[in-house]
């Protein structure tokens, strides 16, 4: 737990704050994050899932380790939309130039809906992160929650 959680959190499990935090968005947002999730943590059963409720949007990192240096990739949740982002996705290969962004390490790609989580080109930006980090996801076990940080003040989540 973080340090920048408030006590009215520390009771809630991890999996109840983060329902309440996905909550504050607009439906369509909100059903978008969770269905995503759902096939994230499916496809990647071992990893740990770092989230952060930050001002400008929700993070939900899938990650090896509980570094948040170790994330391989997140769901970035806006007012209006839902960004895949690569944290080192500068380094990934991108033949089919899906990657957006104009960050010098990082990148994203849009979830206009769910589909774009099966195109292969997608799926292969998923495995090259997975391939190319430092820090291997564990072969077995489950993966967790753990809430990182919730900041403060945030800006509204509904559009």
């Amino acid at each position: 737990m973080s340090h920048s959680a408030t006590k009215k959190h520390k009771k809630e499990s991890p999996t109840k704050q983060v329902a309440g935090f996905i909550a504050k968005f607009d439906p369509a947002v909100a059903k978008l994050t969770r269905s995503a999730r759902s096939i994230l943590r499916k496809r990647f059963p071992t990893a740990i899932e770092l989230v952060y409720d930050n001002y400008n949007a929700l993070a939900i990192g899938y990650s090896p380790t509980e570094r948040t240096s170790d994330v391989l990739f997140s769901l970035a949740v806006y007012p209006r939309w839902v960004d895949l982002y690569f944290m080192y996705g500068r380094s990934l290969p991108d033949p089919d130039k899906l990657l957006q962004g104009s960050g010098k390490q990082g990148a994203f790609v849009r979830l206009d809906d769910l589909s774009v989580l099966d195109r292969p080109p997608v799926k292969a930006l998923l495995a090259e992160a997975v391939d190319n980090s430092d820090v291997s996801l564990p072969q077995r076990g489950k993966g967790y929650t753990v809430v990182k940080s919730i900041s403060a003040k945030q800006r509204p989540r509904r559009s």
